[in-house]
């Protein structure tokens, strides 16, 4: 919705008239100074609604006019509503409203008919973009997240990496920018090497499919049995050690073994990332990028950037960088984790050139991330300035932490059949059964809203945050949940299709905008013209928990207005026609909203 911004009518006209009052201020007075920047002026939401739809602070005005904030207030509340046709011509919506001095703020009440007009008229088109603002159009950002390992099946920290590398991608999309979704699967090391030793001497030739198991759970049960075995069999890191070895140098055996296992659980991986919605643009492993950085040491070793040394080992000062010294080539020349992250992300670029990368990674890596970026920059990549780390905290069920090697950890698969039977026993509860439809509807509704708890969940809460996930709390069809959200849609839905089937398909009224006097259908309309600029935010801020508390606002406000303004039992037809247009637009903007961060669409419920 270009015409309108930030919630409000086009802001940055807004902004640019009051810039263009102080101006001529500076010049009635004969004070000097230079053109006013609009971005200068500052727009808030103010406390109470009476006070007006937006407000402008002049604190940051009242040393360059020498005059107080409330006087400034005044002076420009009296020069704009004196001046009635001072809108910018390149405005869609005309910058209708009136002016307002409440103490060092100046305010606006926007002109209700015409801002209601714009964003109906906005809605009713099916070839405007709904909430897609193009801050970012031109940029191509590539965003690297979930980073499974290979001896396990996904759990429920992969579930919030992967739900919040999926939606800031749609995200930043939204905002006009190309995406890449890149994973790097981690598929070596001695973590791999002990799952394969556990099947090697305790497998006995089963296979997923004879012991009717998911792959990834298959292998992930034989991590979990090493780290049985090891507590009573000195000897098991030992042996897992020597396969490594014999794994590094290539040994026909243990590579077949490493293969059979590695694609057991990336093929059961790839059922759950379908089955959550996620999806990759590039896989990466591990296996491949490991040695990719070595060469980069060698140049930065032979341009003075790197040190030897005493014993061998190839190190980085990083004292500059108020960082500490850190190893990249071991003595014996071997290459450590950081190491091969630089090569990859040379690589990447390289591949694919970015003008930014995002990781998404857990908050315990913030450090290696800092050294990462200090790294690629003193060897002199310049786009090294544009890498991110989205860094989320640790997510966890009410009963403590989870181990994976002690077959604690809430696997990912497991943890949606649980959901999913739950939300069966609501449909059930509810007697909705029927008005969902029959038994294999009602199950792929329950999946849905299973999906839709866990993904808002998961996303409400800003990523830094460590956060407890509580799978009946999440599951509620009342408040701050994703299911709430999901009925909602499915209200309207309903309310849209009873609509058409009283009418034949045929509108009765007229929608006329000057009809929608209400508050709580001018609060919707402001709700309505946000949500570009609350995508923006959220994009801009690396947060879909923005977008979370939006949509839970529009629901509200939603709510707010089925219960005050009656829609299809409206006394006018007109009335009724332009009600009906506004539940059209917040359910648009609601399905719209609802893709960015991962919650599935349901016409019932």
């Amino acid at each position: 919705m270009d015409a309108i911004r930030d919630g409000r009518e086009q802001v940055p006209a807004w902004k640019a008239r009051i810039a263009r009052a102080l101006e001529h201020l500076l010049a009635e007075t004969g004070t000097p100074g230079g053109p006013i920047d609009p971005a200068q002026v500052i727009a808030e939401t103010p406390p109470k609604p009476e006070l007006g739809d937006l407000g402008f602070p002049m604190f940051s005005f009242a040393k360059l006019l020498r005059k107080g904030p409330p006087q400034i207030a005044q002076l420009v509340a009296a020069a704009l509503n004196a001046d009635s046709n001072a809108a910018d011509s390149n405005t869609t919506v005309k910058a209708a409203g009136t002016f307002a001095a409440e103490g060092p703020y100046l305010n606006v009440r926007l002109d209700r008919p015409s801002v209601t007009a714009a964003v109906l008229s906005h809605m009713a088109d099916g070839n405007a973009s709904v909430g897609h603002p193009g801050t970012l159009t031109g940029s191509r950002i590539m965003v690297e997240f979930s980073s499974p390992n290979t001896n396990k099946p996904l759990h429920l920290g992969h579930l919030r990496n992967d739900i919040l590398g999926e939606s800031i991608s749609r995200i930043l999309a939204a905002c006009g920018a190309t995406v890449r979704k890149v994973c790097i699967i981690n598929d070596r090391g001695i973590h791999i090497c002990k799952s394969m030793l556990a099947y090697k001497e305790q497998g006995g030739g089963k296979t997923p499919e004879s012991e009717h198991v998911k792959s990834d759970h298959f292998v992930g049960d034989y991590y979990v049995k090493y780290h049985q075995m090891s507590q009573t069999d000195s000897g098991a890191e030992a042996r897992a050690q020597e396969m490594l070895r014999k794994w590094e140098t290539g040994d026909t055996e243990t590579v077949e073994l490493w293969q059979r296992m590695k694609d057991w659980t990336v093929e059961g991986m790839k059922e759950t990332y379908e089955r959550t919605g996620i999806s990759f643009d590039q896989y990466y492993y591990e296996s491949q990028t490991y040695l990719l950085g070595k060469d980069e040491v060698y140049k930065g070793l032979e341009k003075g950037i790197f040190y030897r040394e005493p014993d061998g080992a190839v190190a980085v000062d990083l004292s500059a960088e108020k960082l500490d010294k850190k190893i990249l080539l071991r003595k014996d020349g071997t290459s450590i984790y950081i190491t091969q992250d630089f090569g990859t992300a040379i690589f990447r670029h390289n591949d694919w050139p970015f003008d930014r990368m995002v990781y998404v990674v857990g908050s315990e890596q913030q450090y290696h991330f800092q050294v990462l970026f200090a790294i690629l920059k003193k060897l002199g990549y310049q786009w090294a300035d544009n890498l991110y780390h989205l860094s989320y905290g640790m997510v966890n069920l009410p009963e403590g932490k989870m181990k994976s090697r002690e077959g604690t950890v809430v696997d990912a698969d497991d943890l949606i059949d649980s959901l999913k039977d739950l939300a069966l026993e609501e449909i059930r509860s509810k007697d909705r059964e029927e008005a969902v439809g029959d038994s294999a509807e009602v199950a792929r509704a329950a999946e849905k809203i299973a999906l839709g708890a866990l993904h808002y969940y998961l996303l409400q809460v800003t990523p830094a945050k460590d956060m407890l996930f509580d799978p009946k709390e999440s599951l509620s069809f009342n408040g701050n949940t994703g299911p709430y959200l999901q009925y909602m849609g499915a209200r309207i839905s309903s309310i849209l299709r009873k609509a058409n089937s009283n009418t034949n398909g045929k509108a009765e009224g007229s929608v006329k905008p000057e009809l929608l006097t209400k508050d709580a259908e001018w609060e919707l309309v402001k709700t309505i013209s946000a949500y570009p600029a609350a995508v923006a935010d959220a994009a801009a801020r690396m947060d879909p928990s923005i977008l979370a508390a939006y949509l839970y606002e529009l629901s509200k406000g939603f709510s707010r207005f089925y219960h005050d303004c009656p829609i299809l039992g409206a006394d006018n037809p007109d009335l009724a026609a332009g009600r009906l247009a506004l539940s059209k637009a917040v359910l648009r903007v609601l399905r719209d909203a609802l893709g960015l961060i991962g919650i599935p669409f349901l016409e019932t419920m």
